[in-house]
């Protein structure tokens, strides 16, 4: 069920969602395999993520919140009125990589299940829409289903899987690859 359009506010993320964002990126590296990273980021050390993550070109950052709510507001996870967040990043940090980003979504735990994930990538495809992206891609650590969904639902098809590629929580995980097709980018016929 996707929220009413007053109920959540989707916008660029700025400075002041440093804090939430950290405190929302750091639940799911403290308590689930859907990242690898294995060690919680205080917030400065994700100010040079977030600030690799301008409001406009082809790597973006936005917010969802509640609306009607400042960014900094209190709740029991740390992340205030932050629902959720979505980016798009280089792919691959060299220069033929350009017209492709890497994507992902993540929810707060009490937004999980509410659209929330729908509502950001359905803005953050509307962004890109307009940039030299020609292909999106995503990497699911497995099992999960919920986004499996949330990626076929946006017209992305796996691609294929590494296996036991990352290990966390005394175990191998692996990661399957989902790709989109943006149709962006310059046309490489002349």
């Amino acid at each position: 069920m996707l929220p009413e359009s007053g109920d959540v506010q989707v916008r660029a993320g700025v400075e002041a969602d440093l804090g939430a964002l950290t405190a929302l990126y750091n639940h799911y590296v403290r308590e689930t395999s859907v990242t690898f990273d294995t060690e919680p980021f205080t917030p400065e050390q994700r100010r040079p993520w977030l600030l690799s993550h301008p409001e406009d070109g082809p790597h973006r950052l936005l917010v969802a919140q509640e609306a009607g709510t400042a960014a900094a507001g209190a709740s029991a996870d740390g992340t205030g009125s932050l629902l959720g967040y979505a980016t798009s990043s280089a792919f691959r940090p060299k220069a033929a990589y350009a017209p492709s980003v890497e994507v992902t979504v993540y929810c707060a735990p009490r937004a999980v299940g509410r659209g929330i994930g729908t509502l950001l990538y359905r803005a953050l495809f509307e962004a890109l829409a307009t940039e030299d992206v020609h292909r999106a891609f995503a990497g699911v650590a497995q099992p999960n289903e919920a986004s499996h969904r949330l990626h076929t639902r946006f017209g992305f098809r796996h691609v294929g899987t590494y296996t036991e590629v990352g290990r966390k929580f005394g175990r191998y995980w692996d990661v399957a690859w989902y790709q989109k097709d943006l149709g962006g980018g310059r046309s490489c016929l002349r």
